[in-house]
């Protein structure tokens, strides 16, 4: 796609109130990017679908791993980087660690994103 492919305007005429209202509501950049790395993280399928799995209930890596029928230690890998990102959180229960979504949002985000694609 070369540029003349990409609509614009025929005259340049700036709108100011427009563009100070962007201004005024644009968030810093530095929750911009935060944010940014956020949706990095939803970027990878591996890790949706283990947010799918916890959708549907607590879980050890073990029962993770089988559910998607992977390894333990790619699940492993993908549930440290949620957990870095706060997306999911875990407890010890004895010698096992279960997982769980950190919170509603994650599944707000999901589902949203669920119904963008489906529209």
């Amino acid at each position: 796609m070369s540029i003349s492919d990409v609509e614009h305007c025929d005259v340049v005429h700036k709108h100011a109130d427009v563009v100070l209202k962007v201004h005024r509501e644009m968030p810093d950049d530095d929750e911009l990017y935060d944010l940014a790395e956020l949706f990095k993280v939803f970027g990878d399928s591996t890790r949706i679908r283990i947010l799918f799995a916890l959708f549907e209930e607590e879980m050890c890596v073990c029962d993770i791993a089988e559910s998607l029928n992977m390894t333990q230690s790619a699940i492993s890998h993908q549930l440290k980087i949620l957990k870095q990102s706060k997306l999911v959180g875990s407890r010890r229960e004895g010698k096992q660690i279960i997982y769980f979504l950190a919170d509603d949002h994650v599944r707000t985000i999901i589902d949203q994103g669920i119904n963008h694609i489906e529209e």
